[in-house]
């Protein structure tokens, strides 16, 4: 019987309940132990001013070094870059929808009539308020009926989600959303990734059977740029990589905490010279002006 460690958000557990019917179809059984992270916790603070890395993966990857569990799932924008030397990321699942939504207020008219975006992401602060700089934004933390509800009591214009998630959850037609294509995406977006012990080798070879190997390849991308910059989860950093037609397109960007400083870069390789462009072009990002731009973001996120 695996062991599967999960948060106890009800996203947390859709997302673990898909790995365990994964491993029912190749005739694995599991069940899932919940715990509780620090991110949960604390639905006040904002994430970027905790100062701790994996504030909603530290629990998790506590109980698999302690042998409480096999596997933990994650959101994979959650996970940090640099894991515990005795963990590993074991399989990525096929990726869902990456982009961001704005879901409006249902009183919402339009945004000359109210101004006020809820977020509590950096990065997603960072970019509406570069394209919308007249607006204003309000911390919004807690899982995503938790969030809805703050929303719907609020005199806020709208909020921003990742659209996986109410997709998941199957919350969309319940509620006025456009799709945020403009927005860069963070590194890992609408990906599920499932960790395990490196010394396990029984099951991390069960869990590899799972692993869509084109998601990998995205995310490792995205991963090592965001490693190589030297930021962290919570940084005003988008990220997102995508196969077309034989071709790996990544878009990158850093942002200002405020959105009024930007650096972006965009390219498009053949498949085969995928190796190394995460950190290639960190290093091009670097070079234009991108060490500065994080120095300065690390000072205002203390």
């Amino acid at each position: 019987m695996i062991q599967i460690g999960t948060r106890k958000s009800e996203l947390a557990l859709w997302q673990a309940n898909q790995v365990k019917d994964h491993l029912k179809k190749i005739g694995y059984a599991s069940k899932l132990v919940a715990i509780e992270s620090l991110g949960d916790k604390n639905l006040v603070q904002p994430i970027y001013s905790m100062g701790i890395r994996g504030v909603f993966t530290k629990s998790l990857d506590i109980a698999l070094i302690n042998n409480k569990i096999d596997i933990a799932i994650h959101s994979l924008k959650d996970v940090p870059t640099i894991l515990p030397k005795e963990i590993e990321i074991s399989a990525y699942l096929k990726r869902d929808n990456p982009y961001d939504i704005v879901v409006y207020n249902p009183n919402f008219v339009d945004w000359d009539v109210c101004d006020i975006i809820g977020t509590g992401s950096l990065r997603r602060r960072a970019q509406w308020m570069r394209k919308f700089p007249k607006h204003k934004t309000e911390n919004l933390r807690g899982n995503i009926q938790t969030r809805l509800k703050k929303l719907n009591k609020s005199k806020w214009g709208g909020a921003i989600f990742a659209k996986v998630g109410l997709e998941r959850l199957d919350l969309l037609n319940e509620n006025s959303y456009s799709v945020l294509e403009w927005m860069i995406p963070a590194p890992g977006q609408g990906i599920i990734g499932i960790a395990s012990m490196k010394k396990n080798e029984k099951i991390a070879g069960i869990i590899k059977k799972l692993n869509c190997k084109e998601t990998m390849l995205c995310a490792e991308i995205e991963r090592n740029f965001l490693r190589t910059i030297q930021a962290g989860c919570s940084a005003p950093v988008g990220a997102y990589a995508y196969i077309k037609n034989k071709k790996i397109h990544f878009k990158t960007a850093i942002f200002s905490t405020e959105g009024k400083e930007a650096i972006f870069h965009e390219v498009e390789i053949p498949l085969d010279k995928a190796k190394g462009l995460g950190e290639k072009s960190a290093f091009q990002v670097l070079k234009k002006g991108g060490s500065k731009l994080m120095e300065k973001i690390k000072r205002q996120m203390k």
